[in-house]
């Protein structure tokens, strides 16, 4: 079997992710925390589906790898079997069952039973592996091959336990010893003092402790968040306020600059009004002034008196001759000359009228038409007033209330408000410096706090992983005696076998045959013939060990010959046993694909200087 192609849509950090696989060795780099231990779980729950239980673990699989920041949460994936049969899994997540579909693209999922709980069975009725199997043999992963070398003597006595004769118990019996000082030694008990999971108790009691304490800055911090932003808040109304009073004061400027332009129009109608009036009097003066009347009466009289004299004066002076003809001819010539002038007065004073009627008809034209344009402009400044009412609360409609922009409108001293708002914005941002101030001020005690929250919430991961191995040492403890009979006649003599031909091969000879007996443990014979404990081995040799034990189990699981996946298993190995195991791979399991998930260049460059055949893939 092999993994053809793999399309991630989205499962944890990874989207939008195509990658294409060939037979045997594939090299798949990334840095770390680039996505390598993500990819190989994105593989195994496309098989086996993504379960929503926690198993033990703080969070599910479900739960670890759905995407936080999109709803997608998907991929398929492509393989063929070894009957040369090709299939596609495309799987969504949040469903329990993938669809399965042939090379013509057809939908076989039917054809495959469902589990209530497990789901589709397809990859275990084609390969006849289950999850737990395809874990322990096909797959490396990284947390178990780093939990195996932090627990050195555990992973000795796991091997120990696959290749053991079981003759007595006698050696069964001291693996458990063994395993209980470990136990001890590198966790510790309730009733013990100063091992690690007291160290931890003890440590986050008192975190707990001084957490208690510093939360108050906390609190304090909060606080201050959220009285600097009520007044960031009110800071912004403010602004926007002032912006609308501005807009309003240049509206009231204008319309006080139209108010004087008709003002200016207004004097000069009253100016005209007040001439008109004027001229008005001096008609009625001109109309109440009789002259002609009032002179011809004075001469008639005079004309009269002067008759009388010459009569009088005749009759008792009898000398008319001497008095008559002189003054009546004079008289005559003087009337004469008054009459014309008198005409000619009357003459200037119909001119001089009419002329006033003239001037006084111009003027009250003039003061109509300007009263007009007056009336004009009003009406007009009130329309474009409104209009610029209208826009600017259409503007700021939903921002301010508009009963708000109403008042503002109808303010009498706007300027003294706007200076009022500005003084405010100033006081507002004088006291957000202050209340920033005051946060950096108390921020290196939130930053403790935050430290010791993070040494909390490590030394609670520590004690939670510390409790979870010596739970998983306790079960090892019980499956030991149930598995130890059933292993020691059947299953040790053909690992043994296969092993001892592993590992000669992946050290090219330095470590042969192994053996294991309950008196001396497990033994590797070396090349000068001499038998060495196990336990005296590197660390890096103990690696190979099991993992050869692994690659031994993988003809006996399934007639399938499913890839071999390693994500990180050679972060111990130095570079000679890096080459020999990658040369021991190509060899032995050439008929199989081979994946090596990897953050180093060393698997690239050995394969390269070897002249190995392999397919490159940087996440």
């Amino acid at each position: 079997m092999r993994i053809n192609k793999i399309k991630i849509n989205s499962y944890g950090k990874l989207k939008n992710k195509e990658i294409n696989l060939k037979n045997n060795i594939n090299i798949i780099y990334g840095k770390n925390e680039s996505g390598k231990s993500t990819l190989l779980k994105f593989i195994l729950n496309m098989f086996y589906g993504s379960s929503k239980k926690k198993n033990g673990k703080e969070i599910s699989d479900f739960e670890q790898y759905k995407p936080w920041d999109t709803d997608e949460f998907s991929g398929k994936l492509s393989y063929e079997l070894d009957n040369k049969n090709k299939y596609e899994i495309f799987r969504e997540f949040n469903k329990k069952n993938p669809t399965i579909f042939n090379e013509k693209g057809e939908d076989i999922t039917k054809e495959f039973n469902i589990d209530k709980n497990k789901g589709s069975e397809f990859f275990f009725e084609q390969t006849q592996i289950n999850e737990e199997m395809f874990l322990a043999t096909s797959i490396s992963m990284q947390k178990e091959v780093k939990i195996e070398r932090d627990t050195q003597n555990l992973l000795i006595q796991k091997i120990s336990n696959l290749l053991g004769t079981g003759e007595d118990n006698i050696s069964y019996k001291k693996a458990i010893e063994k395993i209980n000082k470990k136990q001890l030694d590198e966790i510790g008990t309730e009733r013990s003092r100063e091992k690690p999971i007291n160290i931890l108790e003890k440590n986050i009691k008192e975190n707990e402790q001084k957490i208690y304490e510093l939360k108050n800055y906390e609190n304090i911090q909060y606080e201050i968040d959220k009285e600097k932003n009520e007044i960031k808040e009110n800071n912004e109304e403010n602004k926007l306020k002032n912006e609308l009073l501005n807009e309003i004061k240049k509206i009231k400027e204008k319309n006080n600059l139209e108010k004087e332009k008709i003002k200016i129009k207004e004097n000069i109608n009253d100016e005209n009004k007040n001439k008109i009036n004027i001229l008005e009097e001096k008609i009625k003066e001109i109309e109440n002034t009789d002259i002609k009347s009032n002179k011809n009466n004075i001469l008639k009289i005079i004309f009269i008196i002067l008759i009388l004299i010459n009569i009088l004066w005749f009759i008792f002076m009898k000398k008319l001759k001497y008095i008559f003809l002189p003054t009546i001819p004079v008289f005559l010539i003087f009337y004469i000359i008054k009459q014309n002038k008198i005409k000619k007065i009357e003459k200037n004073k119909k001119r001089q009228k009419s002329n006033i009627e003239n001037e006084k008809k111009i003027l009250e034209n003039n003061y109509k038409e300007l009263l007009e344009e007056i009336n004009k402009i009003k009406n007009e400044n009130n329309f474009l007033n409104n209009l610029e009412r209208e826009k600017i609360i259409n503007k700021y409609s939903g921002k301010i209330e508009k009963t708000e922009i109403n008042q503002l409108f109808n303010l009498e001293n706007i300027n003294e408000e706007i200076q009022n708002i500005e003084n405010e914005i100033k006081n507002e941002l004088l006291e957000i410096n202050k209340l920033e101030l005051k946060k950096e001020n108390i921020e290196p005690q939130i930053e403790n706090l935050s430290s010791i929250e993070e040494k909390l919430k490590s030394d609670q991961e520590k004690y939670n992983n510390l409790q979870k191995i010596n739970e998983s040492i306790e079960l090892t403890k019980k499956l030991l005696e149930k598995a130890y009979e059933k292993m020691k006649n059947s299953v040790s003599p053909i690992f043994t076998k296969k092993l001892s031909q592993n590992i000669e091969k992946i050290t090219k000879g330095k470590y042969k045959n192994i053996y294991f007996n309950d008196e001396q443990g497990l033994t590797v014979e070396l090349e000068n013939g001499n038998y060495v404990s196990a336990e005296r081995l590197s660390v890096g040799t103990i690696d190979q060990l099991y993992l050869s034990l692994r690659l031994a189990m993988l003809d006996e699981i399934s007639d399938e010959k499913v890839p071999i996946i390693l994500d990180e298993s050679f972060a111990y190995y130095d570079i000679e046993r890096l080459k020999n195991i990658l040369l021991y791979l190509k060899e032995e399991f050439s008929d199989r694909q081979v994946i090596i998930l990897t953050c180093t260049q060393r698997e690239k460059e050995i394969l390269e200087k070897q002249e190995i055949e392999f397919n490159y893939i940087e996440l």
